[in-house]
């Protein structure tokens, strides 16, 4: 009998287990000896999270990320076709958005393979949820370009996006240059666009607020070096 391929959620961080784990998730990931993840290390610890007995040395771990050629994915899921379960770890939040994941899972669904997505936190999600612009209508873009000109001409291209199509644009970005995006955006959007920022989201230190540029000009928050997502609307 074929096993299934599992998508496992994963905390955005140091938050509670409980507080964005559900109680049968945690149960049936724990049930699993056979995992593809992004880092092996913050699957281990993660799972040593979960239960801090569980069997670490009898699990077998397949690195899925950007220096994983399409060959060696090719081969990770035999213990499926085995009869074995196989869950699919990121390095934070769930699986397959903004993540490696997809690519196993597209391999999955070629391959017949029933794909179990379980439930957890998604930053993407919660910000949506949370910041009170375009829920209807949102696309997801990533990190911005790192080069100054470049990026300036993105922030200008979502922004104008995001009034012609309705439509809310959201991004990240890696934590130490928070403060140099946010510089941009106060630099190149329109006043009256309304941004939100989010960091630490599902923490204790969680911060999320929308506002027009023109008000985040009077105060930014010190967000550096705290992970975030950032969205737009026109």
């Amino acid at each position: 009998m074929q096993g299934k391929l599992y998508l496992i959620p994963i905390t955005l961080g140091e938050s509670s287990i409980e507080l964005v784990i559900p109680a049968e998730v945690r149960t049936e990931t724990l049930k699993i000896r056979h995992f593809i993840v992004e880092n092996v290390r913050t699957a281990r610890r993660y799972l040593r999270k979960l239960d801090p007995v569980f069997p670490i040395d009898e699990t077998q771990f397949f690195e899925l990320n950007k220096h994983t050629s399409p060959e060696q994915i090719g081969t990770y899921l035999k213990p499926i076709h085995q009869g074995f379960a196989m869950g699919v770890i990121s390095e934070a939040g769930v699986p397959g958005v903004a993540d490696p994941g997809a690519d196993v899972v597209a391999l999955a669904h070629s391959q017949n393979i029933q794909v179990v997505p379980f439930v957890g936190p998604s930053s993407i999600l919660m910000v949506v949820m949370a910041a009170g612009l375009n829920g209807q209508n949102f696309a997801f873009n990533g990190y911005l370009p790192i080069k100054p000109n470049e990026r300036a001409s993105v922030i200008k291209h979502l922004e104008k996006r995001s009034q012609t199509d309705h439509q809310s644009q959201l991004f990240i970005e890696t934590p130490y240059r928070n403060a140099h995006l946010l510089n941009d955006l106060m630099q190149h959007c329109h006043s009256s666009t309304r941004l939100c920022i989010a960091v630490d989201i599902t923490l204790p230190t969680e911060f999320i607020k929308t506002d027009t540029i023109a008000n985040w000009k009077k105060q930014l928050p010190e967000i550096n070096k705290r992970p975030g997502i950032f969205m737009i609307q026109g």
